[in-house]
């Protein structure tokens, strides 16, 4: 099954929610009405009120200077906005050198954990060696978990004892993946210190232990968020933003909630590409991204 038929079946609820359909099939004329209307769609998809405003804004004016006025035009119109939207920053991986580095970050219980197995999964399918490393050493048995994945993908994994050192992991792993020619190395870290500050600044401090370590490798930061929080992932997402410098965002459980609008707050208001999505618990419902295929099986 392809990228737009899981995503076809995992934005259901959000579909269900939107009646985006409803809307253009009853529509008569882009008048004050159907803008109310559409604004109201969006919002409760959790689009946000920003993002939205300025969607609409812009479907407004196109409208207005290109003369749409069947439904299907301006259909059309708002499909070009919404995945113009979904294009900010680059959709891409980069992990060109050998080893990569992929940093996952966010806060506990949004599916860091199994994310990073079903990287590992993608990534070992494809040829690729893959190290795991267990930079999670607060969470009780995260490296516990980490293992039965590295078990389920066939790569490797560096772990230390329980209340370890996090950084004194990732230079472990670094080193190892030195010794071993790795391909591709994902590092786990926590979700939750004693405040925010802890956390962030041991996040610093295993980047400065990457960078040091592996300076020629390519590094993408990715956070995980829970695409049924909502707005709460977003706010999430612009305190990681600051602090860790991100690369891209990995929505798991679109599938489980009516709110995937946030995809569009995500890229809209933090300028961050949704590099992955997952739609379901199989390996295999973790999704490179494709913004076009979203935004037509949303409409659909």
């Amino acid at each position: 099954m392809g990228f737009f038929d899981k995503i076809l079946g995992g934005l259901k609820k959000t579909k269900n929610t939107v009646q985006l359909d409803g809307l253009f099939a009853g529509f008569t004329k882009p008048d004050d009405d159907f803008y109310d209307e559409l604004e109201e769609c969006l919002i409760l998809a959790d689009v946000g009120m920003e993002t939205t405003t300025q969607v609409v804004s812009t479907l407004r004016q196109q409208v207005k200077n290109q003369h749409l006025k069947t439904n299907v035009e301006v259909k059309d119109a708002l499909t070009g906005i919404l995945t113009k939207v979904l294009t900010a920053g680059d959709l891409s991986m980069h992990l060109t050198t050998k080893p990569s580095v992929i940093l996952m970050v966010g806060v506990n219980g949004v599916g860091k954990t199994t994310t990073i197995g079903k990287l590992a999964a993608a990534y070992t399918a494809e040829g690729k060696k893959v190290l795991l490393v267990a930079g999670d050493t607060f969470r009780a048995a995260a490296a516990e978990q980490l293992t039965v994945w590295s078990e389920r993908a066939g790569c490797g994994i560096v772990r230390h004892e329980e209340g370890s050192d996090p950084a004194a992991v990732v230079f472990d792993g670094c080193s190892a993946a030195r010794a071993r020619g790795t391909d591709v190395v994902i590092i786990d870290t926590a979700g939750r210190l004693h405040n925010k500050a802890n956390l962030m600044n041991e996040l610093n401090k295993i980047s400065r232990v990457i960078t040091r370590e592996l300076p020629e490798a390519d590094v993408e930061t990715l956070m995980v968020l829970d695409a049924t929080t909502g707005q709460n992932g977003l706010i999430q997402a612009k305190q990681f933003a600051e602090s860790a410098g991100l690369t891209g965002i990995v929505l798991t459980k679109l599938d489980g909630t009516a709110k995937g609008g946030i995809v569009f707050a995500i890229a809209g208001e933090l300028g961050l590409p949704v590099k992955y999505v997952g739609v379901g618990e199989g390996v295999d419902d973790l999704m490179p991204f494709n913004p076009t295929e979203f935004v037509e099986a949303l409409l659909k």
